[in-house]
C-alpha cells in the first residue's frame, strides 16, 4: 500500500467516524426520550448503550486523526492510537453493560408503554444494524481496526435493541419482562466489550501477527530465486498493522545482488500484504558452488532455441561451478506457449518459480521475462561462454 493510499483511507475513515459520532448521538437521544416517556428500564438501558457509543465513537475519531499524523520521535508511525481507540471503545461498552444491568436489577416495576416505545426500538434496530454492517465492510476495505471496532459496536448495539424489541412485543401481549430484557441487553453487551478489551491489550503489548499471515509471507520471500530459506521472522501488530523484521539466507557472493534483492522484498511485501506498514530485510550471503541453470530449447536433448519466452522447452541443470560440472539436467516443457496474452509476465514468473541463478538467453530479448528475471538478481547469458552482466549482480559466471 502506497502512502498516498494510506494517507486517503485515513482521511475517509475520519470521515466515517465523524458520522457515527452524529448517528450514535441521534440514536441515544431518541431511545432516551422514548425511553422516559414510555416508562421502559430496558429501552433506557439501550440509550444508555447507545450515549457511550458516542463517546467511544468520538474516542475512534481522535485515533483515526493522530494516526494519520508523523513525528520524528514516533519513527513507527502512529498507528496504536487506533489501538488506544479501541481500548477506549472496550471500556465504554463495559461501563454500559453495568449500567444496563444495574437498571434492570434495581429499576422500579412498571409495564412500560409500547405505543411509544416499540416503533422506536424497531427503527433504531434497523439503523444500527444497517450501518454497523456498512461501517464493517468500510473498515476492512480501508483495514482501519478502529471503524470495524465501531461497526461490532453497532451490531452488539443492534443485538441489545432486538432484545428490548422482544420484550416490548411481549410486554404488548400481557407479560412484564422489561426488565428482564434489560438484563440479557446487559450480558451481551458486556461480553462485546470484554473481547473488544482483549484484542487492544494484545496489540498494545505487541503481539505477533496471526501464525498463517506469517506463514504466508515466509512462503512469498522464500520463494524468491536468491533466498535459500528465511533464518528468523519476528513480527509484531501496530494499530492492526503489521510491522516485519526478517533474516533470510541468500546464495550469492555480491553484497549488491544482497542489498538489491532485500530492497526490493522491503517493497513487494507490503504490496502483496496491505497491513505490512513495514518491513525489515537483513540478508546474510555467501557464494555457493552449486547454481541451478536455465537454457531454453527446441525440444529435450535439442539445440538452443532462438526465441526466449516462445521456447517450447527448458534445459534445467545443476552445475557445480568449482568444475563446471553438470550434476544434474532435466527439460520441462514451457506452459504458457500457447498464451495469446501477457506471455512474457507468465514466462517470466514461471521461470523465477523454479529458482534459477542463471539463465541462458540466445539474443538480448525476451521484453518483461527478461526484465522480471533482471529485477530478480538472476544472472542473465548468453549461450558459447558470450556473458552479459546481470543489472543486480555486477558479475558474471565462465561457461558450464
Amino acid at each position: 500500500m502506497t502512502a498516498d493510499i494510506a494517507r486517503e483511507n485515513l482521511r475517509s475513515a475520519r470521515r466515517r467516524a465523524a458520522f457515527s459520532i452524529v448517528l450514535n448521538l441521534c440514536l441515544a437521544v431518541g431511545k432516551g426520550i422514548a425511553g422516559v416517556i414510555s416508562g421502559s428500564t430496558a429501552l433506557l438501558g439501550d440509550a444508555i448503550h447507545s450515549g457511550t457509543d458516542v463517546l467511544a465513537s468520538m474516542a475512534t475519531y481522535v485515533g483515526l486523526w493522530v494516526a494519520g499524523r508523523e513525528h520524528p520521535a514516533f519513527p513507527y508511525g502512529l498507528y496504536k492510537a487506533e489501538t488506544v481507540a479501541t481500548l477506549v471503545t472496550s471500556v465504554a461498552v463495559i461501563v454500559a453493560a453495568y449500567e444496563i444491568g444495574r437498571q434492570a436489577i434495581f429499576g422500579t416495576e412498571r409495564l412500560p408503554d409500547v405505543t411509544i416505545a416499540l416503533p422506536v426500538a424497531v427503527l433504531s434496530l434497523l439503523v444500527a444494524l444497517a450501518f454497523g454492517v456498512y461501517q464493517l465492510s468500510a473498515g476492512r476495505r480501508l483495514n482501519s481496526p478502529a471503524l470495524q471496532a465501531d461497526a461490532r459496536d453497532y451490531l452488539a448495539d443492534a443485538l441489545s435493541t432486538s432484545v428490548v424489541l422482544l420484550g416490548l412485543i411481549a410486554t404488548r401481549f400481557g407479560y412484564d419482562v422489561d426488565r428482564w430484557a434489560a438484563a440479557v441487553v446487559s450480558l451481551f453487551v458486556f461480553r462485546a466489550g470484554v473481547a473488544l478489551l482483549v484484542s487492544a491489550l494484545k496489540d498494545l503489548l505487541d503481539a505477533s501477527i496471526d501464525r498463517e499471515t506469517e506463514r504466508e509471507i515466509i512462503r512469498m520471500v522464500e520463494s524468491h530465486p536468491r533466498i535459500s530459506r528465511v533464518k528468523q521472522c519476528l513480527s509484531r501488530t501496530a494499530g492492526g498493522r503489521f510491522i516485519i523484521d526478517m533474516d533470510v539466507v541468500m546464495h550469492t557472493p555480491s553484497h549488491k545482488l544482497a542489498d538489491h534483492v532485500a530492497d526490493r522484498l522491503e517493497e513487494l511485501i507490503p504490496k502483496k500484504f496491505p497491513l505490512v506498514v513495514m518491513a525489515r530485510i537483513r540478508p546474510h550471503y555467501s557464494a555457493d558452488s552449486i547454481i541451478r541453470r536455465l537454457t531454453p530449447v527446441t525440444r529435450p536433448d535439442g539445440e538452443v532455441s532462438p526465441h526466449f519466452v516462445r521456447a517450447p522447452w527448458f534445459l534445467v541443470e545443476t552445475v557445480d561451478t568449482r568444475d563446471h560440472r553438470v550434476l544434474k539436467r532435466e527439460f520441462v516443457e514451457n506452459p504458457h506457449l500457447g498464451a495469446e496474452k501477457k506471455r512474457g509476465l507468465l514466462v517470466g514468473n514461471w521461470l523465477l518459480s523454479l529458482k534459477p541463478d542463471e539463465v541462458v538467453v540466445p539474443e538480448e530479448h525476451g521484453g518483461t521475462a527478461i526484465m522480471l528475471l533482471r529485477e530478480a538478481g538472476v544472472d542473465i547469458r548468453k549461450p558459447e561462454g558470450r556473458t552479459s552482466e546481470s543489472e543486480g549482480a555486477g558479475r558474471s559466471r565462465a561457461p558450464a
